[in-house]
C-alpha cells in the first residue's frame, strides 16, 4: 500500500515527512497543526506518567492521575484530526473539481464547496478546542510533578501554540466558502477566542 493511500497516523515519521513533502495536496498544515497538538499533549502524559507512583512526589500523585485521565481522549483527538484534515480537505479539493459548464453544475458545485468548507474549518477548530484543554492541565502540573522534566512541559506548551496557531489559519482559511453567515461567525469567534487563550496560558507557563 503507498503511503498516501494509508491512514496518516499509521505511517512512520519517515514516511510522513516525505508524503508532506511531496507533491500531494494533503496532507498539509491543519494535518501538521493535528500532529503539534498531538506531540504537545503526549509530552504533558509523559511527564505525568513519570511522576506517578514515585514516593518523592507523592503529594502529587492524585494531580498526575487525573492529568492522564483527561489527556488520554485529547490524544486521541489529536490523533484523529490529522486524517480528519485530510480528508474534509479532499472533500473541498473535490468539490472545486466538481463540473461547472451549465448552471445547473455551477450551482451544485458552489452548494458542495459550501458543505465541504464547513467541515474543512472544523476540523482544525476541533484541534483549538482539545489544545485549549490541554493547555490548562499543561499549566497545573507546573511544580506539581516530577521537577526534572518541567522542560518537557515547556516544550508541550510550545507544541500546543503552534497547534491553534496553524489550526487558526486553516479555519479562516475556509471561512469565505461557507454561506451561513452566523455559523462562520461562530466558527470564527471560537477559534479566535480558544488561540487566544493558549497562547494566554502559554505565555504563563513559559515566563515562571
Amino acid at each position: 500500500m503507498e503511503a498516501n493511500d494509508k491512514k496518516m497516523i499509521d505511517l512512520t515519521l519517515g514516511d510522513f515527512s516525505d508524503l508532506l513533502a511531496s507533491n500531494a495536496p494533503a496532507p498539509g498544515g491543519g494535518a501538521v497543526a493535528a500532529l503539534s497538538g498531538a506531540t504537545g499533549v503526549a509530552l504533558i502524559m509523559m511527564v505525568a506518567n513519570l511522576t506517578v507512583g514515585k514516593k518523592r512526589y507523592a503529594e502529587y500523585e492524585e494531580e498526575n492521575q487525573e492529568a492522564l485521565t483527561a489527556c488520554a481522549p485529547l490524544l486521541e483527538g489529536m490523533k484523529a484530526g490529522i486524517d480528519e484534515d485530510k480528508d474534509a480537505f479532499t472533500l473541498v479539493s473535490n468539490a472545486y473539481a466538481m463540473p461547472k459548464e451549465t448552471d445547473e453544475e455551477k450551482q451544485a458545485r458552489k452548494d458542495a464547496i459550501a458543505e465541504a468548507s464547513v467541515g474543512a474549518a472544523e476540523a482544525p477548530l476541533r484541534v483549538i478546542r482539545q489544545a485549549a484543554e490541554a493547555i490548562v492541565i499543561c499549566r497545573n502540573l507546573i511544580g506539581r510533578s516530577n521537577p526534572n522534566l518541567v522542560s518537557d512541559l515547556y516544550v508541550a506548551a510550545l507544541e500546543l501554540q503552534a497547534a491553534t496557531s496553524a489550526a487558526l489559519m486553516n479555519v479562516n482559511a475556509n471561512l469565505s466558502s461557507i454561506r451561513d453567515e452566523a455559523l462562520r461567525e461562530r466558527l470564527e469567534q471560537e477559534a479566535k477566542e480558544g488561540n487566544e487563550t493558549v497562547h494566554r496560558l502559554a505565555a504563563e507557563i513559559l515566563n515562571r
